[in-house]
């Protein structure tokens, strides 16, 4: 993104003061992104934000979008992608939960928590999950599921996963990889075979 050099010196991005908000959304919520706290965190004069968005609620509507675009689009391209399998099919959608830059976790944690004092962010986040319950479920139709099993099937799988964020949990590498095998039967009724972890386990750079 273009960046500003004024008559005063450097005025960021709207990249910058976007990663800016992020973090501090990360961080400790978003009645904390304000623009003064922005403007100090950044080391920049808070008129610089300005040449980047009109006010505070444009700059939350990309914090939104970016979180749409890169957790929602992200999840909907695994689940479309190609697999010779639906046990791959799920391994390749499980890809959104062991790599940060397909899915970030912190992020739709803390859009959640956002979403329990704004019906407007609520309202969002519950377009998201359709979007990506629906996706779900035409991975599994697409391999000869019922409409029916298919949308339990999806649901079960993406509400262990919302489960997982909601409670913070943490798990290592290795016993989240001990474990999907397991997970990936469950949800879909096959295991996967050994040649199709391997490559899942390749693509993570895992060694088991």
């Amino acid at each position: 993104m273009e960046q500003v050099l004024g008559e005063t010196g450097w005025r960021g991005s709207a990249e910058v003061w976007l990663e800016a908000a992020y973090e501090l959304l990360l961080e400790s919520g978003v009645s904390t992104v304000k623009i003064l706290p922005l403007a100090k965190k950044l080391g920049l004069s808070r008129t610089s934000f300005y040449w980047f968005f009109k006010d505070r609620e444009e700059l939350l509507g990309a914090l939104i979008a970016r979180w749409r675009d890169k957790n929602t689009g992200n999840l909907v391209k695994q689940a479309q992608a190609y697999a010779e399998s639906i046990a791959e099919a799920m391994l390749n959608v499980n890809d959104c939960w062991i790599d940060k830059t397909l899915f970030d976790a912190q992020f739709e944690f803390a859009v959640r928590s956002w979403a329990l004092e704004s019906p407007e962010i609520l309202t969002e986040v519950r377009t998201a999950d359709q979007i990506r319950l629906d996706a779900l479920a035409q991975m599994f139709t697409r391999f000869g599921y019922t409409a029916i099993t298919a949308d339990v099937r999806a649901r079960t799988t993406y509400l262990t996963q919302i489960g997982y964020i909601s409670m913070q949990t943490q798990e290592d590498v290795a016993l989240r990889m001990k474990r999907i095998p397991e997970y990936v039967e469950i949800f879909t009724g096959v295991r996967p075979e050994q040649r199709e972890l391997d490559r899942f386990h390749a693509r993570h750079g895992f060694k088991g």
